[in-house]
């Protein structure tokens, strides 16, 4: 018969196995509930989002491509990193060092990824807003595209140089057998994941803000005499301006999801994986990825004609990628 101690070790037959710490019932509703959920609904509604951006020929537009660049970092999120973070956050560690070692790497590519996004959105509408005569010939469809995939390309190549220490020499950081444990350089994974994109975001925000506010003083002081230049001016400025205030929405939302745990991270206060508290911020980073498609609900009506012609089956249809979603 099994003693007490032997039943808490993830491998009974082994003295050097982990020991198994129990869980809550909140805590076990939060990870096997309430996450499974929101990744599902975060796969569901990106996939829509990817759809309708990709299906229909008047979407492909530069900041629509920025859109759709997100919306692939935020279904990765949902598809790769909810499931993986499930099984490191688990007590034991049964698949083995090189599957840890992979488990954490792969799915973490969407993150830096997702930031990186969120500064080419704020480089986009700082163009826009600020230099919107010069706006298509600086930011062309093929120069956002490049853009994007370097942005891609930098998520993978820093996971791979923050990584490359745990492939050399598998499970040395493990204290004991049944545990998964990799190792980063905090203060630069913080600065480069956290500080600089951040920085970045709020200053070519506040820019754009300001641009903005004396653009609308501009508006409202034009004389009569340039009556249908000055409409044909304001309508593409509050186009922009629109656009910008939406994706602003998008940006506050990111800032408000991942500040808490790099907040924590700043403090000096270590936080475990398997902690309640990093169960917590997880959820936050979900729950901000499932959000964006929402805010485009909410906000693009074309978005909304995308989701009734993809639900209907009307993109099936021959040319339906001609179809005018837009007004």
């Amino acid at each position: 018969m099994e003693t007490l101690e032997e039943a808490e070790l993830c491998f009974p037959q082994l003295n050097t196995s982990c020991r198994k710490r129990p869980r809550s019932q909140t805590e076990a509703l939060l990870i096997y509930t309430l996450m499974p959920c929101f990744s599902l609904i975060t796969v569901v509604l990106n996939l829509l989002v990817i759809i309708s951006i990709s299906h229909f020929r008047q979407l492909h537009t530069p900041t629509n491509l920025l859109l759709l660049s997100l919306a692939v970092s935020d279904l990765l999120v949902g598809l790769l990193v909810v499931p993986s973070h499930i099984l490191l956050i688990e007590p034991c560690w049964l698949l083995g060092d090189l599957a840890c070692v992979l488990c954490s790497f792969l799915p973490v590519i969407s993150v830096p990824a997702t930031a990186g996004n969120m500064v080419l959105i704020s480089v986009d509408r700082y163009v826009a807003v600020c230099d919107p005569l010069r706006y298509p010939t600086k930011l062309t469809q093929k120069t956002v595209k490049g853009l994007i995939l370097l942005c891609w390309a930098f998520s993978v190549l820093y996971n791979l140089l923050f990584l490359c220490d745990n492939l050399r020499q598998l499970g040395r950081f493990n204290s004991c057998y049944g545990e998964c444990v990799i190792t980063v350089n905090g203060t630069v994974d913080l600065v480069i994941r956290f500080i600089i994109p951040i920085s970045a975001i709020i200053i070519l925000y506040v820019r754009v803000f300001v641009v903005a506010v004396s653009q609308a003083r501009s508006m409202r002081s034009h004389v009569a005499a340039v009556k249908l230049q000055r409409s044909l001016t304001v309508t593409v400025q509050r186009s922009e301006l629109k656009a910008a205030r939406t994706l602003g929405v998008v940006v506050v939302v990111f800032l408000m999801c991942y500040c808490p745990y790099y907040g924590i991270s700043l403090s000096g206060y270590n936080l475990m994986t398997s902690s309640s508290t990093n169960i917590v911020m997880f959820i936050l980073v979900i729950f901000n990825s499932c959000l964006n498609p929402v805010i485009y609900t909410f906000v693009y009506p074309w978005f909304r004609k995308c989701i009734k012609l993809i639900f209907t089956l009307q993109i099936l249809k021959s040319r339906s990628c001609y179809t005018k979603v837009l007004k």
